[in-house]
């Protein structure tokens, strides 16, 4: 239950990033999940080292999303270089 449960909040955080920071972003649901579980995870790491979270404590959805959109910015600069066909 506990995947299951991860993987809805990474697409509600995902889903908040994407409509925070609009774009021509490629993917679906999928990779909308997966960009809210990846900000999970870097907003979980980060909390962890600057002391708000102890170890195996999860960030909040409103650090998910703020790790989130860290990520798609991230993306973004890095096919900002890449000229499209």
């Amino acid at each position: 239950m506990g995947l299951i449960w991860m993987c809805l909040i990474g697409l509600l955080a995902g889903a908040l990033a994407k409509w925070i920071m609009p774009g021509p972003d490629k993917g679906g649901w999928f990779m909308t999940m997966l960009l809210g579980i990846a900000g999970a995870v870097i907003a979980g790491f980060l909390g962890r080292v600057v002391g708000w979270y102890r170890p195996g404590e999860g960030a909040g959805l409103i650090a998910s999303v703020l790790g989130a959109l860290l990520v798609l910015f991230i993306y973004r600069k890095s096919q900002a270089g890449k000229a499209g066909p």
